[in-house]
Parts: structure tokens; C-alpha cells; sequence
């Protein structure tokens, strides 16, 4: 029986903080204690968001944690082809169709919210015909490419996933899945082929990962993950939530919002057991 591979997959964006750092610390505890490996993947499909200054600095930060891992580290920015051709699979499927609409159009005639509150497409474009379709590719609009949830479920039936916890030793229980709450979710975005979905569940199979350890607010998109996993015959891991970091607005920690950098921590004499005591391990 094979060992267990886990990965801690950072989107290089901006500089890590204490909410990376327990997803990171997490993920190696529980290779460790699970007997298997670690790796590392950079989620860089962003090429306009990420940097090599940022990719720099998250290989210090998790150096100076002690964490190790196997080369060569997977770069998402290297494998667009391999992701076009899932999506090409799931277009031969007809499960795939173009969008134009703006993100003001789908705030304007949303028929509610996802999981993570923004709103929910409404299916504007899978409505339109064939021609119409074939004249605004070749006038060459803006098109982002995006998954028909219903006709997939269809094909899919009933989705379940693993999932286990509190403890990575603990026995896997069976949740259903409900892609449909997503809606219509895009699978290849305006600026590359590829998108945050489809690059993880193509590169999770690809690099044999059998345990997914992430932030509670990823556990509403294994959704979107499982159902792509039964479409295109991929492996489908078992899955660990762990916790959240809050910062005082009570609000989980981010980049965006300029949360205090492992880097800035380091540099005010903090050591990896400060971190370890602050993310509660």
C-alpha cells in the first residue's frame, strides 16, 4: 500500500501570514503523522497577481519553520496545456459552454448567492443559441468558459466525499456533495485557460494526493471538486478541515487585508515556536 501524500498549495500573491503558516504546519503534522509526505505546490495561474519576489519569500518563510519537501516543486504557471485538455475532455462532454457576461451583469440579474457570498450566476449564456455563440467568439469578446452544474449532476448522479476529523487518525465519515448550490461555475477564466477548480482537482491526481488538508473555508468548493473528479475519472481524496485564524474584526486572516507577514514576524524576533504557539499547535 502506497503512503499518504499531502500538499500545502500557496497562491503567491502576496506575502504569507499565521493563517498560511497553520495551514503549512498542519498539513506537515499530519504527513508526519499519517507516515507519509508533504508537498509543496505553487498555485500560480495568477501570472498578472504573482510574483517571483513572492515565490522567494514563501520558500524562506516555510524554510524558517523547519519544513522540508521533495523536488522538484510543481508549478501550475508550467502545466496550462494539461489543463486545457481536461477542460477540452469536459467539452466534448457538452458540459462546457461561453460566457460573456460581465461581472456587474451577473450582479444585476443574480438569482442569489453561492456558498462563499458572491452572486450566483444565473445561466444567462447557456441559454443562447448556437449562432449567436459562434458570432461573438469570432468577433473576439471576452469569453470565460464556464461548467453546465445541472447536465454534469445529471451524468455524476449522487456525489460523496471523505471526509475525517477532528484528528487525521480518525475514521472517514461520507458527506453528500451539492455542486448545484454553486451554479454554473467557470472552469477556464478570460486571462487563462484554466481556473482555480479545475487546475487543483487535474493536479491533486496528478501529483497522487491522497489527503487534502484545507481551511474550513475551502470545504464548501469540494463541491465543485468531487463532481469534477467523477467527470473527468480522476481519484478523489480524503479531506481534513482544520480551523481558521481571525484577526480582531473577527473576519479570517488575508493578504488583501494586509495581515501581519511571517516575514514582519521574523523581523521582530519571533521563532518558529512563537508561530507554533500563536496558530494554537
Amino acid at each position: 500500500m502506497s503512503k499518504p501524500v499531502l500538499r500545502f498549495a500557496p497562491s503567491p500573491n502576496g506575502p504569507l501570514h499565521l493563517g498560511h503558516a497553520l495551514s503549512a504546519l498542519v498539513t506537515w503534522d499530519a504527513a508526519q503523522r499519517l507516515g507519509g509526505t508533504a508537498l509543496l505546490r505553487i498555485e500560480d495561474i495568477d501570472t498578472a497577481r504573482c510574483k517571483p519576489e513572492y515565490v522567494a519569500g514563501l520558500f524562506e518563510d516555510l524554510t524558517w519553520l523547519g519544513l522540508t519537501w521533495p523536488e522538484p516543486v510543481l508549478y501550475q504557471s508550467e502545466r496550462f496545456e494539461t489543463y486545457a485538455e481536461a477542460a477540452n475532455r469536459l467539452r466534448a462532454l457538452a458540459l462546457l459552454y461561453p460566457c460573456f457576461c460581465s461581472r456587474s451583469d451577473i450582479a444585476q440579474n443574480a438569482t442569489g448567492t453561492d456558498p462563499d457570498g458572491a452572486p450566483l450566476y444565473p445561466g444567462t449564456c447557456r441559454h443562447m443559441s448556437n449562432a449567436e455563440r459562434i458570432e461573438r467568439l469570432e468577433r473576439g469578446d471576452p469569453v470565460q468558459f464556464r461548467l453546465d452544474t445541472e447536465a454534469a449532476m445529471a451524468r455524476t448522479g449522487l456525489l460523496t466525499f471523505s471526509v475525517i476529523g477532528p484528528s487525521v487518525l480518525d475514521r472517514p465519515q461520507i458527506r453528500y456533495a451539492r455542486p448545484e448550490r454553486w451554479g454554473d461555475v467557470v472552469l477556464q477564466r478570460k486571462d487563462t485557460p484554466t481556473s482555480y477548480h479545475l487546475s487543483v482537482v487535474v493536479d491533486d491526481a496528478a501529483q497522487a494526493i491522497s489527503h487534502v488538508t484545507r481551511g474550513r473555508d475551502l470545504e464548501a468548493a469540494t463541491d465543485i471538486h468531487v463532481l469534477l473528479q467523477m467527470l473527468l475519472g480522476l481519484p478523489a481524496p480524503i479531506y481534513f478541515f482544520h480551523r481558521l485564524l481571525l484577526g480582531d474584526d473577527g473576519q479570517k486572516l488575508s493578504k488583501s487585508k494586509g495581515s501581519q507577514s511571517l516575514a514582519d514576524l521574523r523581523a521582530q524576533g519571533w521563532t518558529p515556536d512563537d508561530v507554533r504557539r500563536a496558530v494554537g499547535l
